[in-house]
């Protein structure tokens, strides 16, 4: 995720270094950036679906022990 804004970044920072354009070096920085950001969101649902299935499993464990008592 995010591989295409990466990749598009670094081609407009070269661009803009070649071409002596800070306009277009500070685009591919931004463009950059925003790969940078949409990894971290990745990372971060990521992480949020992997908290949520161990409190699933957390839960399910109780019910079966609670079950188990009865």
């Amino acid at each position: 995720m995010g591989l295409k804004d990466r990749i598009s970044g670094r081609i407009k920072k070269a661009a803009g270094d070649l071409a002596g354009d800070d306009g277009l070096r500070r685009e591919g920085a931004r463009e950059e950036g925003k790969a940078d950001a949409k990894e971290d969101l990745q990372r971060a649902h990521e992480q949020v679906e992997e908290q949520a299935a161990r409190v699933q499993e957390s839960e399910r464990a109780a019910e079966r022990e609670r079950s188990r008592r009865r």
